[in-house]
C-alpha cells in the first residue's frame, strides 16, 4: 500500500528526489493547469474592467446565486451573530476556545516601534504599523472550514488591520453557520459571498462596492491559488500553498496506531497530499504499516487515503534519529512530528520545517485548530525560506533616520565618496551642500 525506502540504498536520493515530485500522481498536470491559467486570465480582466458587472456574473455562472447589486452579496454583521448564537452550545465553545488560543499566541508576535541614537547623536529605528485593509480567503462549496477564517483572520485583528475584509464562496445561496460565526469571532469587517479567482480580482483591484485591500490571505482552490499568484505585486499575498503535507520522525516508541493515524490525518486532505515516516527502527516500520492496513477500512475517506498514501506516501529506514533530522532538512516539510523520547534534543538538527511538533502527545491535527499558532504553512519545501502566517504579515516597518548636526559631518564626507564612485554626483552634492549651508 506504501512504498519502502532506505536511506543507506545507494539510490535512495534519487528515489526521495522522485518521491519529493510527487511522481504516479495526475499525468494530465500541466494541461489542466494551462486551462485554469487561462480561465483565470479572462477572470481577472473581466473583474478589473467591469467591475461589479463581472462581479455578478462570475457569481452566478459558477455560484449559481442571483443578485442585482454586489451590496446583495454582502452579509451583514447581524447574520453573523445570529450564526454565531445559533451554533450548538458544544460547537460555540469549541470555536471559541479555538479562537482564545489562537488570539492568545499571536498577541506574542505583534512589533513594536523602536528608535536609538548613535554616537552622533542620530536617531534611528523603524516605526512599526499596520496595514490598513487585508482581505482574507475562506474557501467553501462541499465542506466549510471555520479554522481557516480564524487561522486567517486573527493575526490580522491582533495586528491592528483598520478593515478585515473577507470573501466565501456561498453556493446556491448556502453559507455555513461555522464560517460565519467564525468570521465574527475573528473580528472581519465586512463578509461577502463571493468566491473563486473574480473573489481574488475583486480584493486585489477593487470595485465599486468590493474595497481594494493591500494584502490577500487565506487558502482556496487552483483558480484561487493561481490569480493570487497572479495579482501578485498589485497586492501582497501571504504565499501561494500546494498539497499538504506531513514527515513524522519517531525513535519506534510511540503507539503504531497514532503514527498511522497522524499519516491518514494528512493524507485525507486530497490525493496529492503527502505523509512520510522516518524512523531507524526496521520493525516499527512494519508494525506502523500494519496498524495502516487495519485502520484504512473504517476511514471515511479512505478512497483519498489511498490514493494518497501509494502515489505520494513512504515509510523511510533511516541510521538513526540524526539521519532522519538531515533527510528532513532535504525535505522541508510543512509540518514535522518529532516523537521521539526527548524531541528537544533533536530539534537543534532541524532548519526546515513549517511548524514542529514536539513529543508523542503532540498529534498534528492539535495544530489545525485549536494549538494557537497559525496553521497557514509553507509548503512544498518553501519552509527553506519561508514562515507560518502571523501578525507580522500584517504589519510594516518604515525606517526612521533622523541626523544630528554631528551626524551630517560624519556621514556627508562618506556620502560623497560613494556616490562619486558610483558616477551619481548629484548624491554626492545633495549631501555636501548641506555642509557648505551649515550654520557654525
Amino acid at each position: 500500500m506504501i512504498r519502502r525506502l532506505d536511506s543507506r540504498d545507494p539510490e535512495f536520493p534519487r528515489q526521495l528526489a522522485a518521491l519529493r515530485s510527487r511522481a504516479g500522481a495526475d499525468g494530465g498536470e500541466a494541461d489542466a493547469q494551462a486551462q485554469v491559467e487561462s480561465q483565470v486570465d479572462a477572470i481577472l480582466a473581466a473583474v478589473r474592467e467591469r467591475g461589479d458587472a463581472a462581479l455578478l456574473e462570475y457569481t452566478e455562472r459558477f455560484d449559481n446565486l442571483k443578485a442585482n447589486t454586489v451590496a446583495e452579496l454582502e452579509v451583514p454583521k447581524a447574520r453573523r451573530q445570529a450564526a454565531r448564537k445559533a451554533l450548538a452550545p458544544a460547537d460555540l465553545n469549541a470555536l471559541e476556545r479555538a479562537a482564545d488560543r489562537i488570539r492568545k499566541y499571536h498577541e506574542h508576535q505583534k512589533q513594536e516601534s523602536w528608535t536609538y541614537r548613535d554616537e552622533t547623536g542620530a536617531l534611528l529605528g523603524q516605526q512599526v504599523t499596520a496595514l490598513e485593509r487585508a482581505g482574507a480567503y475562506a474557501p467553501g462549496g462541499k465542506a466549510s472550514y471555520p479554522s481557516s477564517v480564524l487561522m486567517n483572520a486573527i493575526p490580522a485583528q491582533v495586528a491592528g488591520v483598520e478593515e478585515i475584509i473577507m470573501a466565501a464562496p456561498a453556493p446556491g445561496g448556502e453559507l455555513s453557520d461555522w464560517v460565519l460565526a467564525a468570521a465574527d469571532l475573528a473580528g472581519v469587517h465586512r463578509f461577502f459571498a463571493i468566491g473563486g479567482a473574480q473573489a481574488i480580482a475583486a480584493l486585489a483591484f477593487g470595485t465599486e462596492t468590493v474595497p481594494k485591500v493591500d494584502k490577500i490571505v487565506g487558502p482556496g482552490n487552483a483558480f484561487v491559488a493561481a490569480a493570487k499568484r497572479k495579482v501578485f505585486g498589485a497586492v501582497g499575498i501571504d504565499m501561494v500553498a500546494g498539497p499538504s503535507e506531513i514527515l513524522i520522525i519517531c525513535d519506534g516508541g510511540t503507539a503504531p496506531d497514532w503514527i498511522a493515524l497522524d499519516l491518514f490525518a494528512q493524507a485525507e486532505h486530497d490525493a496529492a497530499a503527502q505523509a512520510i515516516l522516518l524512523s531507524p527502527d526496521a520493525e516499527f516500520l512494519e508494525r506502523v504499516a500494519q496498524s495502516m492496513q487495519c485502520l484504512l477500512p473504517e476511514m471515511e475517506r479512505a478512497d483519498i487515503i489511498r490514493a494518497s498514501i501509494k502515489n505520494c506516501g513512504a515509510l523511510i529506514l533511516t541510521r538513526d534519529l540524526e539521519d532522519a533530522a538531515a533527510i528532513a532538512n532535504r525535505i522541508a516539510p510543512e509540518h514535522l512530528e518529532l516523537s521521539v523520547a526527548d524531541p528537544e534534543a533533536l530539534l537543534p538538527s532541524v532548519r526546515h520545517a513549517g511548524a514542529i511538533f514536539l513529543g508523542r502527545y503532540a498529534a498534528e491535527a492539535l495544530g489545525d485548530y485549536c494549538a494557537g499558532p497559525s496553521h497557514v504553512l509553507p509548503t512544498a519545501a518553501t519552509a527553506r525560506f519561508s514562515s507560518p502566517l502571523g501578525v507580522y504579515d500584517f504589519q510594516k516597518r518604515s525606517s526612521l533616520i533622523m541626523p544630528a548636526k554631528k551626524t551630517l559631518q560624519t556621514l556627508a564626507p562618506l556620502t560623497a565618496a560613494l556616490a562619486r564612485a558610483e558616477s551619481l554626483p548629484a548624491h554626492a552634492r545633495s549631501a555636501e551642500c548641506r555642509l557648505e549651508g551649515m550654520p557654525d
